[in-house]
C-alpha cells in the first residue's frame, strides 16, 4: 500500500483516511490545528522539512494528543518512506505507552486503510508493505542512542525535569541523514525554574518571526503557544468551572497555559474559616468514638502534631476531634516516648482509635511499641503520591466545607502559612519560610484522608458527644496544644 498520493498535501491524508475513534468518522481540524500542520508539512526545494524542530502547545484538553498522533502518522506513512521509524516517548512520570502512543494506535484501529495495513502489538505498530514502524519507547536515552527516526513525539515536555530526560532530549534530535525528520513536542506550560528545557524551547519559538495567531516560524523551529482556548469543547462556562476546581496557580498552568511557580496559597483563609462551627470544641473522651490520628513528626526542629479526626454520619464530613503539638529545641529534642507514644496509648484509652497514620521516617521504634500494644499503626511513607493524595483530599474538603473544626488560632494561623508546592511528580503541602510551623496541618491532611477513605463505611461510627469544658479550667483536653 502507498500514500504517495497525499504527499503534497499530508493535511489530506489526516482527513480522508485517519478516523476519529470517538466517532470513527473523519477528523475535523480546528483553525489552529490546520494553520499548524500547513506549516509543519512544508519541504524545502531539497525535499527536506522546512521546520524541523515542532511545538505545539496550548490548554490543557485541546486535542493536542490526537494532534501528536496524527504527525507521527503522517509523517511516517506520507513523508517519511521506506523504512521509516517513528518513536513516542512518555515523559518521566509515565510508562513507556503513554498518551501519544495510544492515540496512534486507537486511530489505526479504527481508519481502515491503515488497520488493514498494519500489525499491532503493545509498543509497536508495523506497516510491513512500507518497512515503517512506530514504537513506543521509555524514557532512557541509553535505549534510545543510535536511533535513526523520521519523527519523534514528546509529550507534555513540562515535566521533563531530571538530566535523564535531557540527555533524552538530546539524543533524539532530528538526524541530518534523513531528508524528513522531525522532533514534535505536545504540552502546556510548565514551572518557572524546573520545566528548564521546555522554558528555553519556547524563548527560543518567541523569537521568531510571527506568521500567524499565536504561531513563530523561523530557524529551523515552527511554534504555536495559545494562552486561549483552541478546541470547540472549551466553551465559556467549562472555563469557569475549571477555575473554580483548580487552585489559581494550576488554572493559570493548566487552562490558560502559562508558566507559574511551583508554590501557591494552600487555601483561601475564607474557606477555612466557613468550616469553622464556633459552638464546637475539642471531644475530651467517647469510647464508642471512631477515630483516625495522623502524626507529622520531628525530633529537633519543626514541631510533632498529632491530629484525630471522625466520620460524622449526619453531616456526612470530617469533624476535628482534636489536636496536640510538641515544640522540640536543638538543646530538648523530643522525647517520643514520653510525649508521642503515651499520647497515642491514652487516646486509644479515651477514644475507639481506628488507625494511626504516620511516616515511618521517624516513628519506626516507636510505631513497633504501639503496634505490639495493640495499636492499630498505619505507615503513610510521604511520597510523592502520598503527598498529592493527602493534599488534594484535605483542599478539596477545605473548599467544599467537607471538614468541621472548632476554633483555634493555632490551627488556623499553620493553615495561613502552608503553600502548595507542585512539581512534576505532584505536589505537596509545604511552607515558605524554614521557621512557619505547619506540622499540624500535614497531619490534619493524614489523618482526614485515612477518615475519608475508611470512615464513610466503618460500622458502628456515631456523630461525636462534645464535652463543653469551663473556658477558664486548665485541665486535659484535645485542642489548643494544652492536652496532657
Amino acid at each position: 500500500m502507498s500514500f504517495e498520493r497525499w504527499r503534497t498535501d499530508p493535511v489530506k491524508f489526516i482527513t480522508e483516511v485517519l478516523r476519529d475513534p470517538e466517532t470513527e468518522r473523519p477528523f475535523i481540524l480546528n483553525p489552529s490545528q490546520r494553520a499548524f500542520l500547513a506549516k509543519a508539512f512544508e519541504l524545502d526545494g531539497r525535499g527536506r522539512l522546512k521546520h524541523p524542530e515542532l511545538l505545539y502547545s496550548a490548554p490543557k484538553k485541546s486535542g493536542k494528543t490526537a494532534l501528536a498522533a496524527m504527525v507521527v502518522l503522517a509523517v511516517t506513512l506520507v513523508l517519511g518512506g521506506k523504512h521509516a521509524e517513528a518513536y513516542c516517548l512518555a515523559n518521566d512520570i509515565e510508562q513507556a505507552q503513554g498518551r501519544v502512543f495510544a492515540a496512534v494506535r486507537r486511530i489505526v484501529e479504527t481508519s481502515p486503510l491503515l488497520k488493514a495495513a498494519a500489525s499491532i502489538t503493545a509498543s509497536k505498530i508495523e506497516f510491513a508493505e512500507l518497512g515503517a514502524t512506530i514504537e513506543a519507547i521509555a524514557s532512557d536515552y541509553q535505549g534510545a542512542a543510535g536511533a535513526n527516526p523520521v519523527c519523534v513525539s514528546f509529550d507534555e515536555l513540562w515535566a521533563y525535569t531530571s538530566e535523564r530526560s535531557r540527555r533524552l532530549w538530546d539524543e533524539m534530535i532530528p538526524p541530518p541523514t534523513r531528508r524528513v525528520a522531525c522532533r514534535l513536542t505536545t504540552t502546556y506550560a510548565g514551572f518557572e525554574g524546573e520545566s528548564a528545557l521546555l522554558e528555553d524551547l519556547r524563548k527560543r519559538g518567541l523569537a521568531q518571526p510571527m506568521v500567524g495567531k499565536d504561531l513563530h516560524a523561523g530557524d529551523g523551529l515552527l511554534m504555536f503557544w495559545s494562552h486561549e482556548p483552541v478546541a470547540p469543547w472549551q466553551t465559556p462556562e467549562w472555563v469557569e468551572q475549571m477555575r473554580g476546581q483548580l487552585r489559581t496557580n494550576a488554572f493559570l498552568r493548566m487552562i490558560e497555559n502559562r508558566f507559574v511557580s511551583g508554590e501557591s496559597t494552600f487555601v483561601d483563609l475564607e474557606w477555612w474559616d466557613r468550616c469553622v462551627d464556633g459552638d464546637m470544641v475539642p471531644v475530651f473522651a467517647d469510647r464508642q468514638l471512631a477515630v483516625w490520628l495522623g502524626i507529622d513528626a520531628s525530633v529537633k526542629r519543626d514541631s510533632t502534631a498529632i491530629v484525630a479526626v471522625t466520620w460524622d454520619k449526619a453531616l456526612s464530613k470530617v469533624r476535628l476531634v482534636g489536636h496536640r503539638i510538641f515544640q522540640p529545641t536543638a538543646a530538648q529534642p523530643l522525647d517520643f516516648e514520653r510525649t508521642v507514644e503515651a499520647t497515642v496509648r491514652e487516646m486509644r484509652g479515651r477514644f475507639s482509635v481506628r488507625g494511626v497514620y504516620y511516616d515511618p521516617y521517624q516513628m519506626a521504634a516507636v510505631a513497633q511499641r504501639l503496634q505490639a500494644a495493640g495499636v492499630p499503626m498505619r505507615e503513610y511513607p510521604q511520597s510523592p503520591a502520598n503527598l498529592t493524595s493527602m493534599g488534594s483530599n484535605l483542599y478539596e474538603m477545605i473548599k467544599s466545607r467537607g471538614i468541621v473544626v472548632y476554633p483555634d488560632e493555632g490551627l488556623r494561623l499553620a493553615i495561613s502559612r502552608a503553600v502548595a508546592v507542585e512539581t512534576p511528580r505532584g505536589w505537596k503541602i509545604s511552607k515558605e519560610k524554614v521557621s512557619h510551623k505547619i506540622d499540624v496541618v500535614v497531619a490534619l491532611a493524614m489523618a482526614a484522608r485515612a477518615c475519608v477513605d475508611e470512615g464513610q463505611y466503618a460500622p458502628g461510627i456515631v456523630a461525636p458527644i462534645l464535652v463543653f469544658s469551663n473556658p477558664g479550667a486548665r485541665f486535659d483536653y484535645w485542642g489548643d496544644s494544652r492536652w496532657g
